[in-house]
């Protein structure tokens, strides 16, 4: 089953401590790249927090951020000096401008520093941040993987495509080779020589070998019987399929090569757009 490495979730939770907050985004990456925005107290347990993350994405750029709204209890401590410097600063502020208006004391309480909070003890706070976070990582994983279903999707749609144009290439095969016949001996009839029938044979096998794709038909299949193997497993699979398409890619650029007639030309283009529209998607799968 495939997984897609783009995905978002929050979650919130309320611990003894404050509301918690926790947002997961992830995108493409080649290979995991975990980011951390925590609050203070947490800040010594973001290697276990990335840990955990670890066990339960493989490639991503993953940017996590846990906020903590601490409750207000009325237990914190004023910071009078800070409190007065406010004060003296609002009121020359208001000599300037006297239009400016009262500030609201509870603008001051908001300030940064102005009320002293108690230090939090972080090992309960540790436990309720690990327990939101790993719910967040829940929710984003059932998102990435209903995301891979669909690119999952996708690419099995694009590889039938790809079978059925293989199929119509080989089944063309013969009337290719009897039209370069055709048109070889039309060019001798208009040179208006005597060909050795046994020297003109072999030329036209020589021809024949050079201009068949039945390999690389064969090789399209192959591979595409890996590709649906791949989408089937429960592996990371990402790079595995890149490595695939670079191998269909190689096959439709031979096909395009050893083509003698148009409708094989077109069927090689068709097919590089098949494998563009697959990688493309592919990018995005863990």
């Amino acid at each position: 089953m495939l997984t897609s490495m783009t995905g978002f979730a929050r979650k919130e939770a309320e611990s003894a401590t404050g509301k918690l907050t926790c947002e997961i985004r992830s995108v493409n990456h080649r290979y995991l790249d975990v980011q951390f925005r925590l609050p203070d107290p947490l800040r010594t347990k973001e290697l276990e927090l990335k840990q955990l993350v670890g066990q339960t994405m493989r490639r991503g750029k993953v940017d996590c951020s846990l906020h903590l709204r601490r409750a207000f209890d009325g237990e914190g401590q004023v910071n009078e000096a800070l409190v007065t410097r406010l004060r003296d600063q609002v009121t020359r502020v208001q000599a300037l401008i006297p239009n400016a208006g009262n500030l609201d004391p509870v603008d001051i309480l908001r300030w940064p520093g102005v009320v002293e909070e108690e230090e939090v003890d972080a090992e309960p706070l540790y436990a309720a941040a690990t327990e939101l976070l790993t719910a967040t990582l829940a929710s984003i994983a059932d998102m990435r993987a209903s995301e891979g279903q669909r690119i999952a999707a996708m690419i099995d749609t694009r590889c039938e495509e790809v079978l059925k144009i293989a199929a119509s290439v080989r089944e063309r095969i013969p009337n290719v080779l009897t039209a370069l016949r055709e048109k070889q001996l039309e060019r001798i009839g208009r040179l208006d020589i005597e060909a050795d029938p046994a020297r003109l044979e072999t030329e036209l096998a020589l021809i024949a070998q050079k201009l068949d794709v039945h390999e690389e038909l064969d090789r399209l299949d192959s591979h595409v019987s890996e590709i649906r193997k791949v989408l089937a497993g429960n592996e990371p699979a990402g790079r595995r399929l890149d490595f695939l398409m670079q191998e269909l890619n190689r096959e439709a650029n031979t096909l395009g090569s050893k083509s003698a007639d148009s409708e094989t030309t077109k069927a090689a283009v068709d097919l590089k757009v098949l494998i563009e529209q697959m990688r493309e998607q592919i990018q995005n799968v863990e």
